[in-house]
């Protein structure tokens, strides 16, 4: 293909790429092929001779979208978002065009300095606190999801606990000392963190542990919760050394209590010792909005802040935002510089070199994409992109209650997401916010996995309407949800933050829901 081939292909191709975005709403949201379709209709191997790119675009429309699930749809309202944006694709062909491995700074300079420009630009429109400014000891990078940012600075932690534990020996003597120490190690995290922390504990080589939530903490990591887990693990011997709170669960977008935990730790005289880290991939992005500056005030006592641009930042995937504390306990625990990466520029140590801050050697040109969205939207149009979900969601969490008859909301709605379950017709009304009834009372102690009217006399009934509800939505294909379990309780997921949905797509889900519900529930009434 030479440049004028080119020419004519990128124009066809950006045809094409936006009739799919205008037209995006139209289509069936999940792929409903069947597992291996796409063996059947491509070749057993490349062609011997160079096709002509015309016939090899119409391929994209009659063999890969028939594949697809289209996350940027505005019925797309399952998992988290996935956005992306034309500025962001646009950043995506110039990194194209300038690719190189870009693992020093000699690499490619502009490639390094304008990351660690536009992370101290997203730090100062989050709100973070200065000392993860790269003007300091801390600073930001680009990792490519956030369960590669949580390996980094879990292996990080480790290193960083290794050596306080082994100060001042030297020798035979603290490599016992390490030896013994590593087998006590535990990383921690909530029972409704991320999966990715325990996966990157099996690749750090230590052992996970999960704390405990209750419900009538809105599923949120408290300081009593994690004191009564740390006494629990050191009459077991263990140490722990890292900690995942949380900025939006995955499955209730529950948001940690971070003051309660920075004190709890700072009374343990662990505040050093053990590594904080912020997983806020999903609502952080709410740290945009001024009235949610108060909680990124409090990360200033933590070692690492995570967000993901490429969910709700109108950014497409990768973009995983890490910052850090102190960037030499990255560096420390993760450089490695053969002869054949030196130049007089790292050896300098004035410039920095991003493969000192992740796993893998090379890296893209990320920062060009989240430079171009930042500057096309301005930070009043993110502000307005995220508070136009959320005050949908709080739209969509009251058109839940006016329908108190039929469904109920599980936790508090938060950040454009709410969690909801089937409602048996009779029940007692209690006084609890959003909507919420009292929890079950045994004895005088609330079941701390109960929920108002669902208790287990009658959780199989409800969940099982739940989950019916849920895959028959599902199967229709007019809209896309998840569902999840919240302490015995089948739910079903509704967030709405995709820059093409608006309130009609958001009335229409609710719509399919109430239809969808009442329709099993008269089925299950005449199988009775």
């Amino acid at each position: 293909m030479n440049s004028e081939e080119f020419r004519k292909a990128a124009h066809s191709a950006v045809d094409e790429i936006i009739d799919y975005f205008d037209t995006i709403q139209d289509r069936r949201v999940v792929s409903n092929v069947e597992p291996g379709y796409l063996r059947k209709l491509l070749p057993p191997a490349p062609p011997v001779e160079g096709e002509k790119w015309e016939d090899i675009q119409k391929d994209i429309e009659a063999k890969i979208m028939p594949g697809l699930t289209h996350w940027q749809s505005p019925n797309f309202m399952a998992f988290y978002p996935a956005n992306t944006t034309y500025p962001s694709m646009l950043g995506e062909l110039y990194s194209a065009a300038f690719t190189a491995p870009a693992f020093n700074w000699l690499c490619s300079p502009a490639v390094t300095e304008l990351e660690t420009i536009v992370l101290d630009w997203l730090a100062h429109i989050l709100h973070l606190p200065d000392c993860f400014l790269s003007e300091g000891k801390g600073g930001g990078v680009i990792q490519g999801s956030a369960s590669e940012a949580i390996v980094t600075v879990m292996v990080a932690a480790r290193e960083r606990y290794l050596n306080q534990a082994c100060e001042g020996l030297e020798g035979i003597e603290r490599e016992e000392k390490m030896n013994c120490t590593r087998g006590r190690l535990i990383a921690l995290g909530s029972e409704q963190s991320h999966s990715s922390t325990a996966k990157a504990a099996l690749i750090a080589g230590v052992r996970y542990k999960s704390i405990p939530t209750r419900m009538e903490d809105g599923l949120a990591l408290t300081g009593d919760g994690l004191r009564m887990a740390l006494d629990e693990y050191a009459c077991d011997g263990l140490e722990p050394f890292y900690l995942t709170t949380t900025l939006g669960t995955t499955g209730t977008c529950a948001t940690d209590q971070f003051y309660e935990i920075a004190e709890t730790l700072r009374k343990a005289h662990v505040s050093t010792r053990i590594w904080v880290h912020v997983d806020a991939v999903y609502a952080g992005a709410a740290l945009v909005l001024d009235e949610y500056q108060h909680i990124a005030d409090q990360f200033a006592a933590f070692d690492s802040f995570n967000i993901n641009m490429h969910k709700w930042l109108l950014t497409n995937f990768d973009a995983s935002c890490l910052y850090v504390r102190t960037r030499a306990h990255l560096t420390s625990a993760l450089s490695i510089t053969p002869s054949y990466l030196r130049n007089p520029f790292s050896d300098s140590g004035l410039v920095t070199d991003y493969r000192d801050w992740q796993i893998p050697l090379g890296r893209r040109f990320r920062a060009l994409k989240i430079w171009f969205v930042l500057r096309s939207y301005g930070v009043n149009g993110l502000k307005a992109h995220i508070r136009k979900h959320i005050v949908m969601g709080e739209k969509f969490a009251a058109w839940v209650r006016e329908r108190d008859d039929l469904w109920e909301i599980v936790t508090p709605p938060a950040f454009a997401l709410t969690v909801i379950t089937i409602a048996l017709p009779a029940r007692s009304k209690g006084t609890l916010p959003d909507g919420m009834t009292e929890p079950r009372v045994t004895d005088g102690v609330a079941s701390s996995n109960t929920l108002p009217s669902t208790g287990e006399e009658n959780r199989d009934q409800t969940n099982a309407l739940t989950k019916k509800i849920y895959e028959s939505i599902n199967a229709a294909g007019e809209i896309f949800l998840t569902s999840s379990v919240v302490k015995g309780i089948y739910s079903i997921r509704i967030v709405s933050a995709n820059e093409k949905a608006d309130e009609a797509h958001l009335r229409r889900a609710f719509e399919i829901l109430v239809d969808t519900a009442e329709m099993v529930i008269s089925e299950s009434k005449a199988e009775i």
